[in-house]
């Protein structure tokens, strides 16, 4: 019954406007009579005007019934009612011109009373709108939301504005609006006064009481984001963040999109121009194996190849339950008994063999290594099992099987390198280099810093240290490292794999080097607690600062604006026979594991 009455109450009320509007046709042709008499209305054909404005009712009735201008397809005051109104007014106009044309001597109206008539009935049909679309979103405004400055008058924070005044119950109230662009300076959206940039958010507090800020940029960077939020929270204001383009739903923002702002914003937030089409080329319709699938890159990895359609997609592991994780993550259940995981260790180098010659992939991603340093340290012949002879297998079973393109995923620790996860990721940059070679195939390297959120990263650690009530342990407070987020680093990767060549180590560009002490404490500032920081000093194989060329290495952008290339010298013949195949084989392996650490604090090589 409310829904029948709801109905009946919409039907008048559109018939009530098209009432409004015939009435505004005649208002209209009455007063282009008069202007076209200089107001001697004596001077008016009556009947005439009366059979033109009734003509004009009747084909703009019909003009309006076929394009359902009056029957809800419209909402009132919209951008497409306006178009569509255009339209019905035009059409009935011209009706109405054609009919006195051939009306003969004498005419029913000048022809100039039809065209002004119709103009000034549109621009009173327009004004009636504009003063109900007012209306209603003045009744819709929320009334108990956070008085809230939204940073942005872009696309995206107008339409973030809009949604925030569209709903009475919407948590936030838009009070303010801040952007550095002094173009728009004058600017206002929806009635929202531009208050300044940046410098000016403690005035914009202080004038509108505002208590949350909405940075709404989905593409600014790390650098900005941090500066914004930095001034907000010393403003005293709280700090919310729309999610980069990648990571909306849709095209359209609203305030569902808004959410609370965290650490891979303040280090890891770029847009990323990837070239789709040249991904294409060598995904699409491939067979895909990926090795150490179920840790942090290789996961990612496996969810973003599959968008891309590969004929299969093998998941090697030797972590049954990272395996399970992945499955699950991707088809959303893990049976573990489907040929896409295969459960694996790269050491093993004639099971590894077997896999590659029944399954023939042709794109290899070998993510599979050790990664933590300090546990390199202290054992460094895992180290080399894994790093530097599993490397070799993959590499060998690849070659066997002739893949077309090989990417090895290594580490900015592995320019200049003074630890022993740094030589062995070194060892596998000039391995792959050597077996790119001797192999018609493309095979590269993929170099990267510190990766966001991935396991046993700083800033897991960090938040572990929080969820204890602290202290947070930095090594040092000058100590800076590369950040990138992990779907930005594999985005990267896949791109790489695309254009890079033989024997080359592409190195992605990570933005600018972080100080941990400043991520630190940016993850207290998130937590809202009082924790203390506690320096410990740097550990053997730490740098102060990491490196992602080494001193020889001079980067060259030969494709793509964030990524550069570097040629990496193969091993020579008897450098790859002193390696061995097996752990206690490599004559080389104690002098390359063990050789003295020497520090390093160079910036980053200049690019080509």
């Amino acid at each position: 019954m409310k829904n029948s009455r709801t109905s009946l109450r919409t039907r008048l009320r559109r018939l009530a406007l098209l009432i409004s509007d015939v009435g505004m046709l005649f208002v209209g042709f009455v007063l282009a009579a008069a202007a076209r008499y200089d107001g001697v209305t004596q001077l008016i054909d009556r009947s005439g005007l009366s059979i033109a404005v009734g003509i004009m009712a009747v084909a703009y009735t019909g003009a309006s019934a076929t394009l359902r201008l009056h029957q809800v397809r419209y909402k009132v005051g919209s951008a497409e009612e306006l178009t569509a109104l255009a339209a019905a007014v035009f059409g009935a106009t011209l009706t109405v011109l054609a009919l006195v044309l051939i009306s003969g001597s004498p005419r029913l109206v000048p022809l100039s009373v039809p065209a002004i008539g119709a103009v000034v009935a549109f621009v009173l049909m327009l004004a009636a709108r504009l003063v109900i679309r007012r209306q209603r979103e003045g009744s819709a405004r929320p009334r108990v939301g956070r008085p809230t400055l939204v940073f942005g008058a872009g696309n995206a924070g107008g339409q973030l504005i809009r949604s925030m005044l569209a709903s009475p119950d919407s948590p936030f109230l838009p009070v303010g609006l801040l952007d550095d662009d002094p173009s728009k300076r004058h600017a206002r959206i929806s009635g929202l006064r531009m208050l300044g940039g940046r410098a000016d958010i403690d005035a914009a507090v202080e004038a509108t009481g505002a208590e949350l800020l909405v940075i709404a940029l989905p593409s600014a960077d790390a650098a900005l984001v941090r500066d914004i939020s930095h001034r907000a929270s010393e403003a005293g204001l709280l700090v919310k963040v729309l999610p980069k383009i990648g990571e909306l739903i849709g095209s359209r923002v609203g305030i569902r999109d808004v959410r609370d702002i965290d650490i891979a914003d303040l280090l890891g937030r770029r847009q990323i121009d990837t070239n789709v089409d040249s991904i294409a080329d060598y995904l699409v319709g491939k067979r895909v194996l990926v090795t150490g699938a179920g840790g942090s890159i290789g996961s990612e990895l496996c969810v973003q190849i599959a968008g891309y359609r590969p004929t299969e997609l093998i998941m090697l592991d030797r972590d049954e339950s990272a395996l399970h994780a992945v499955q699950l993550r991707l088809h959303g259940e893990a049976r573990l008994d489907t040929p896409d995981v295969v459960l694996a260790d790269i050491r093993d180098s004639e099971a590894l063999l077997g896999i590659f010659e029944r399954r023939r992939p042709e794109v290899v991603f070998h993510a599979a290594a050790l990664k933590h340093v300090n546990m390199l340290e202290q054992y460094p012949d895992e180290a080399w099992k894994t790093n530097v002879l599993g490397t070799r297998n993959v590499l060998e079973a690849a070659s066997a099987v002739a893949v077309d393109h090989f990417i090895n995923i290594s580490t900015d620790k592995a320019a200049d390198p003074v630890n022993v996860l740094g030589r062995t990721k070194r060892t596998a940059e000039r391995l792959t280099a050597t077996y790119g070679e001797q192999n018609g195939g493309s095979f590269l390297s993929v170099r990267f810093g510190n990766v966001l959120g991935s396991r046993g990263s700083v800033l897991t650690t960090f938040a572990a240290q929080i969820a204890r009530g602290g202290p947070i342990t930095v090594t040092d407070p000058e100590v800076t490292r590369y950040f990138m987020t992990i779907p930005e680093a594999v985005q990267l990767v896949i791109q790489a794999g695309a254009i890079g060549g033989g024997g080359e180590a592409l190195v992605l560009d990570m933005g600018e080097a972080v100080r941990i002490d400043e991520v630190a404490r940016q993850l207290i500032e998130l937590s809202d607690q009082d924790i203390e920081i506690v320096y410990t000093g740097l550990r053997p194989g730490e740098k102060l600062h990491e490196e992602l060329f080494g001193r020889d290495e001079r980067g060259r952008r030969a494709v793509h604006p964030l990524i550069d290339h570097v040629v990496v010298p193969p091993l020579t013949a008897l450098e790859v026979s002193r390696l061995g195949r097996r752990a206690g084989d490599g004559v080389g392996k104690a002098a390359l594991i063990n050789a003295p650490a020497d520090g390093g604090t160079r910036r980053k090589a200049p690019t080509a």
